[in-house]
């Protein structure tokens, strides 16, 4: 009869360090590093060497090193400023450190000034010597990709949020399809004004986003193959800062008086919307826009924004984890992202 008791040992005592590093695929080097709880193994790599040691039953009593318990660090690297979608999901953040230890991860927010991609990617390779993993906006520029390929060089994961970068080894995106965004902005500014000769317009935050970018194109395209009679007048930049915006759809107002949509890409909505109302247009300039906030929410409400395009923040939160959780298990992590599904809000949907 066998003895089951004795079946755990006799697993410790054949279990060897080849045979963890062909678990966990690394080098029989690289477990010797981490089982020794030497430095210079990044993070996620020490995660599956652990695991595939306590899987094979090397690590007595199968319990796992101080190292294997200790929190994943993540930093979010967000934009400063008044875009207050984004300031609401770097409180978020914050306040779901509960849900982030659930998980063993730990999360921190720093803002930095938006659209200047030098202090971006200084930003990203500083934040990197001090985490596990970074979440970030990104911004289309050769020195951002570059300080993405040098964390990715160091072991440190990034994944881009609401904005996407091209060309580089972050592991995923977690964001809306944009170019279909602005699609759908466009069509329904289009079916909102009628079928009759019309202007609109757009004001973005910056082309260097490259969410906007394709929010642009999108919208664009929409009008040439489908509404030619409405002509879009022009495209501004406001830097999603509500002083701008202001600003901004001030001239519009006064150099097309036809105007009949405006549809912001980015943020600071309730500078469009405080300019609609001195002049007295809130209710004949269809207004459409991005990221249900509480600016928006009461543009919604009283009539001033005619329809909300966003992502929400929670889920996108989760996906964040969702792939860290996976990428740290070591599996794929084409199997946990997933794509942010737009949510279309108006007054009569609001949740």
């Amino acid at each position: 009869m066998t003895d089951t008791n004795s079946e755990a040992p006799r697993r410790r005592r054949l279990a060897r360090i080849d045979d963890i590093a062909r678990l966990s695929g690394v080098s029989a080097a690289t477990v010797d590093r981490v089982l020794n709880q030497r430095p210079g193994v990044r993070a996620v790599t020490v995660q599956r060497v652990l695991q595939a040691a306590n899987e094979l039953g090397y690590l007595m009593d199968g319990t796992l090193p101080a190292q294997a318990l200790k929190p994943w660090r993540l930093g979010f690297l967000l934009p400063a400023g008044t875009n207050r979608f984004l300031n609401m999901l770097g409180r978020l953040i914050i306040s779901s450190q509960d849900q982030l230890a659930s998980f063993n991860m730990r999360a921190r927010v720093d803002h930095i000034e938006s659209l200047r991609p030098d202090l971006l990617a200084q930003e990203l390779l500083r934040l990197g010597r001090e985490v596990d993993g970074i979440v970030f906006m990104a911004i289309e520029h050769p020195a951002v990709r570059e300080a993405v390929d040098v964390l990715a060089d160091r072991g440190v994961p990034t994944v881009t949020l609401i904005s996407d970068i091209a060309n580089t080894r972050r592991i995923a995106y977690v964001g809306l399809d944009n170019r279909a965004a602005g699609r759908t902005a466009g069509y329904l500014i289009a079916r909102f004004i009628g079928n009759r000769p019309a202007q609109v317009a757009m004001i973005a935050g910056s082309l260097s986003y490259r969410a906007h970018e394709e929010r642009e194109m999108g919208f664009l395209h929409l009008f040439r193959e489908e509404f030619p009679d409405i002509e879009v007048v022009g495209l501004r930049e406001g830097h999603d800062d509500e002083a701008n915006n202001y600003r901004q759809t001030k001239l519009l107002l006064a150099r097309h008086p036809r105007l009949a949509g405006i549809y912001n890409i980015g943020g600071g909505a309730d500078g469009i919307g405080r300019a609609l109302r001195e002049v007295g247009r809130q209710r004949d300039v269809v207004f459409v826009g991005h990221g249900l906030s509480p600016d928006t929410r009461a543009m919604l409400l009283d009539g001033t924004m005619d329809a909300v395009l966003t992502q929400n923040p929670q889920a996108s939160l989760m996906d964040c984890i969702t792939i860290f959780s996976s990428l740290r298990a070591g599996r794929t992590v084409q199997e946990a992202a997933m794509r942010a599904r737009t949510e279309l809000i108006v007054r009569e949907n609001l949740p």
